[in-house]
């Protein structure tokens, strides 16, 4: 029987609707069981994206993951529980979902009705199997005053670049949630040279390619130990479609027409969509997807989530093209969007969920400067604009939070970094990847940007180990360790090391380097309150 909760459906158009207890037939209930595959559930289960009073709940039936999922092509009534308990003897919520085939048999849950900053379990059931239990958190209230709180970001896991060890570390993590800030999969062919391969015959185009490919690292046992241990906001770059693409354009338009980079862009984010625990405000709508938005952790601190591919203009040559006030990374809807948040949040911290490197970033050491303009190095005069409102008062304590790079920079942010008396308005943890860039060569890195570094003073640290970054956010302070793994290159045994610790005081902007730590183990739950591409160094 259905509870209060209700359950997130798609209509026979494609709109969203709620289910009420009598919308799944008996027939449905009863007389679909035993002609349903065996292992609905090999990707997993995941939430995320978590209000006061409920989260989304995710999981999609995939008997044959790799080759299109391998369901009926028909519905399929999906149950859901939502317990205060491990054990499922206390169920505080429960419901009934279809999973339908225009939707990869993915099932998108918007739980309600639980209470503030409070940890819950979740299931699922489908024929006569039970998902694994999944672990969620919802915010505090809107007007709470939170004493702290904790999270971890990461970026970047190319499948053939090397195992997700860093997963199984951070999953071990006691956090309120997981930022994922893109590159969830990568488009790449596959190789035979590489650590473990991508499966298919080439770059996924179709739908089902594109389903097949992210079915495939959701079979990582790993990431989806993540998944299950904590909700997620996420956010996608390039990889997830096309490198370096930007809004209709691919970066190969004369390999790609437009009409063929549109319809991969919508099998793209229909994929996106089906695997990541979403809101249907997500729901992508043919080539658009909304993706910008904002998460609120009471009067503690707002995450703004970025969307810096589907509306950019085009990536450009040279320094003199990126001072162009046109040009934007976000659009200007985002931009107006970003900016009203900011001042109204009335948040003590304003977190930015963000894809790519803010802090100038030059490649060459000597006087010659040479750019990566795919970043904000190409959005300049946007850029300023930003950092002169961080800096206007107007919005407390601005940290950006970054992926992309597959190292770690750790940078204050200056509306001009070529001038010594602009002053520091922010902060920007930019982390590295899980797997991309496999193991690293740590002497030919600072070799090559140590020089660079002594030219730059608003770089404080950098690195290229692989990561991910885990936060502590007080009224006074945040705290943000880097964590390195010891190898991508092998699936099991590895360690976990904290190999420098970054502070952010409140009301001072700027980030300081803390004495680099002893090597440190893994937070425990009780002890709480390489393919090359352009990114690649």
């Amino acid at each position: 029987m259905l509870g209060t909760g209700g359950a997130l459906a798609l209509g026979a158009a494609g709109a969203p609707v709620l289910l009420a207890p009598s919308t799944a037939t008996a027939a449905e209930r009863s007389g679909t069981a035993d002609r349903l595959p065996s292992g609905l559930f090999t990707l997993g289960v995941a939430s995320g994206d978590p209000l006061p009073d409920g989260v989304v709940l995710w999981t999609r039936l995939a008997p044959d993951p790799l080759a299109g999922g391998g369901m009926p092509a028909r519905p399929v009534p999906v149950q859901w529980q939502v317990s205060d308990s491990p054990s499922f003897t206390r169920i505080r919520q429960r419901g009934a979902a279809l999973a339908r085939p225009e939707h990869g048999h993915s099932v998108h849950v918007e739980v309600h009705g639980l209470r503030p900053d409070r940890e819950y379990w979740y299931r699922f059931r489908a024929g006569r199997e039970t998902s694994p239990a999944g672990r969620t958190r919802t915010a505090p209230a809107v007007h709470a005053r939170p004493r702290n709180l904790r999270f971890l970001f990461a970026s970047c896991q190319n499948w053939q670049d090397g195992y997700f060890t860093a997963w199984h570390h951070a999953a071990q993590e006691d956090v309120d949630f997981v930022a994922f800030l893109g590159d969830y999969i990568y488009e790449s062919v596959p190789r035979d040279t590489t650590v473990r391969r991508h499966e298919g015959t080439g770059e996924p185009y179709s739908l089902t390619e594109y389903r097949n490919r992210h079915a495939q690292y959701r079979g990582d046992v790993h990431l989806q130990a993540a998944h299950a241990h904590a909700p997620w906001i996420v956010t996608l770059d390039d990889h997830e479609i096309d490198n370096n693409w930007a809004d209709e354009i691919p970066q190969d338009p004369d390999k790609q027409t437009p009409e063929a980079f549109r319809a991969r862009r919508v099998a793209a984010l229909q994929a996106y969509w089906e695997h990541m625990p979403l809101r249907r405000a997500s729901m992508p709508d043919g080539l658009d997807m909304q993706l910008y938005r904002s998460v609120r952790y009471g009067d503690l601190a707002t995450v703004h989530v970025l969307d810096t591919r589907q509306y950019r203009s085009d990536q450009i040559t040279s320094i003199e093209e990126s001072e162009d006030p046109a040009r934007s990374m976000t659009g200007p809807e985002q931009e107006r969007w970003l900016v009203r948040g900011m001042e109204r949040s009335g948040a003590r911290w304003n977190l930015l969920a963000n894809q790519l490197m803010w802090a100038q970033n030059d490649r060459r050491a000597g006087p010659e400067q040479v750019f990566d303009f795919d970043n904000w190095d190409g959005y300049r005069a946007q850029r300023r604009r930003l950092l002169e409102f961080f800096g206007s008062g107007r919005t407390e304590n601005p940290v950006v939070l970054t992926g992309d790079r597959h190292c770690t920079w750790v940078c204050d942010l200056k509306p001009d970094f070529d001038d010594p008396a602009s002053p520091v308005v922010g902060a920007e943890l930019t982390g590295s990847s899980i797997a991309s860039g496999g193991d690293s060569d740590t002497a030919a890195f600072h070799a090559r940007y140590d020089p660079i570094m002594a030219e730059s003073p608003h770089w404080k640290y950098i690195d290229n180990r692989r990561a991910y970054v885990l936060c502590d956010v007080t009224r006074e302070r945040m705290t943000a360790e880097l964590r390195t793994v010891d190898t991508v290159w092998r699936p099991e045994g590895t360690t976990v090391t904290t190999a420098a610790e970054f502070v952010v005081e409140a009301g001072r902007p700027g980030v300081t380097v803390a004495t680099t730590p002893e090597p440190a183990r893994p937070m425990r739950l009780a002890e709480r309150r390489y393919d090359v591409d352009d990114d690649q160094l």
